[in-house]
């Protein structure tokens, strides 16, 4: 059997699926971009996207809804300076696309003294093979997804008699993009991601709590295995019967252990922005003009990694044809480096990171997080814990704030615990942790050796738009936050 090198065959995939229903060839590529740059520019780029996404949930034991969307399109764009000029259109013909391509050619170039250089011949863009071209939605059957819900639904309502109510959802998508950009780079990604979420409420004596789990990633439907829909319904049931336990949680400053996996969510949004360059471009991270400085405690390493194979977060090439990388943000406590998109990159004299991220053709790229966690030390977890006098353990999170300009934050432990003389005591409920990115950075005192990324559930949002990312941590130990309680 012959088969093409993988970015070759996305491009193929991308071209006849594409453009060629629409009608547009190379040669409209570059008529349209040649009509942007009759102004001074110093960037342009076309991207068209084609996106269908399917949805299942069940509540009560019935499967109660269903959803399939397709949606399809191109966005254009002109960059002079700082200034963007932007057009979409969801009709992809090449009348839209020239027609798009007059709208942004309006832009102001007052000040450029440069043009870009348009290639004498396409130039096909780096790119890596982290997940199967696939169409996830097609890798089950309608009567398969519905067994599937109900499966899992059953394994959780059998772990224990007081569960009580069990709702899940599966979603599947198939995003297929193609980047034309005025340096003749060309760039096709095909996109698989599927989710499975479980969300369970157990009851005792009147009381009532809940718990969830699932995960996804880049990959099919197939995945998810009796073994996984096993693990997923433990972790539900497993949290909503450890919150029927909780206790009043104290208040005050205080030790914080955060565990693994998920709870590398208050990273990525108490530091994970901060580092975004468009931030520290325009000076407003609390991370700002600090490369090279000490802003963490030693043995603290951050990355943003979008090579990660069938991660939710990864990406082949980023939606401005950039191939993902491993970026290394802070190493061993100090700022080495931000995550850029081709705008801020090149206002700020470095290259991009493949962070170039939109929700759609129908909204501009910026920097963007993918996979951000920190590598794992040398303790283990029963270590961290025993170290703890009195103070707060807390393994899940659910939502959070933060201020970039500052860096504090606010978020909610789903689940946590009590610890006293180094022995967990017992679970608590209502636990807020609160404080600031870069100084809850200093005040790592112990790094476990037990890192884990989270399951492939993350959705990050900014300035409207949401995409899929990912987060992971070992078990880390923090002095001094402060925890809102409500003993």
């Amino acid at each position: 059997m012959i088969t093409r090198e993988p970015t070759l065959e996305r491009l193929a995939i991308a071209q006849s699926s594409l453009l060629e229903p629409a009608g547009i060839s190379e040669t409209t590529l570059a008529r349209a971009l040649a009509t942007i740059r009759e102004h001074r520019v110093d960037d342009a780029d076309l991207y068209f996207q084609t996106t269908r996404h399917e949805g299942w949930s069940l509540e009560e034991g019935i499967v109660k809804g269903g959803s399939f969307s397709i949606d399809q399109g191109v966005g254009v764009r002109a960059v002079a300076g700082e200034k963007t000029a932007f057009a979409y259109s969801d009709d992809l013909s090449e009348a839209a696309l020239l027609d798009a391509a007059r709208t942004v050619r309006t832009i102001a170039a007052a000040g450029q003294n440069k043009r870009v250089k348009l290639a004498r011949a396409p130039r096909i863009a780096v790119s890596r093979a982290l997940y199967a071209p696939m169409d996830p939605i097609a890798t089950l059957d309608s009567a398969q997804k519905v067994a599937l819900l109900e499966r899992i639904e059953k394994l959780a309502r059998a772990k224990d008699p007081r569960v009580v109510q069990v709702m899940a959802g599966l979603a599947a998508e198939y995003d297929l993009i193609f980047v034309a950009r005025a340096d003749g780079t060309r760039a096709a990604d095909v996109r698989p991601l599927v989710r499975l979420s479980i969300t369970v409420i157990a009851e005792q004596d009147g009381r009532r709590e809940v718990g969830s789990g699932g995960g996804g990633g880049r990959f099919g439907l197939g995945y998810f295995s009796d073994k996984v829909l096993e693990e997923y319904a433990q972790q539900a049931v497993n949290a909503a019967l450890t919150n029927l336990e909780s206790r009043p949680v104290p208040a005050g400053e205080m030790t914080v252990v955060l565990g693994p996996g998920w709870p590398g969510v208050l990273l990525h949004e108490a530091v994970g922005h901060g580092l975004e360059g468009d931030f520290n471009r325009k000076g407003s991270s609390a991370f700002s003009g600090r490369l090279g400085q000490r802003v963490a405690a030693a043995g603290v390493t951050v990355l943003d990694d979008g090579t990660l194979p069938d991660r939710r977060g990864s990406l082949n090439v980023d939606d401005e044809g950039v191939a993902s990388q491993r970026n290394v943000l802070i190493e061993d406590g100090i700022l080495v480096g931000y995550i850029q998109d081709s705008l801020n990159a090149r206002l700020m004299g470095v290259k991009p990171t493949g962070n170039g991220r939109r929700e759609s053709y129908a909204h501009l790229p910026m920097p963007r997080m993918t996979n951000t966690y920190m590598l794992a030390g040398d303790k283990t977890r029963d270590e961290i814990v025993a170290s703890m006098k009195r103070g707060l353990y807390a393994t899940n999170f659910g939502g959070g704030q933060v201020d970039i300009t500052s860096g504090k934050f606010v978020f909610s432990a789903s689940e946590a615990f009590w610890v006293e003389k180094g022995k967990i005591q017992y679970p608590v409920k209502g636990a807020t942790i609160i404080g600031s990115g870069p100084e809850a950075l200093k005040r790592v005192s112990m790094i476990g050796n037990d890192l884990e990324l989270d399951t492939g559930v993350g959705t990050c949002g900014k300035e409207g738009q949401s995409v899929p990312v990912g987060v992971g941590q070992p078990t880390l130990r923090i002095e001094r936050l402060t925890v809102g309680g409500t003993a």
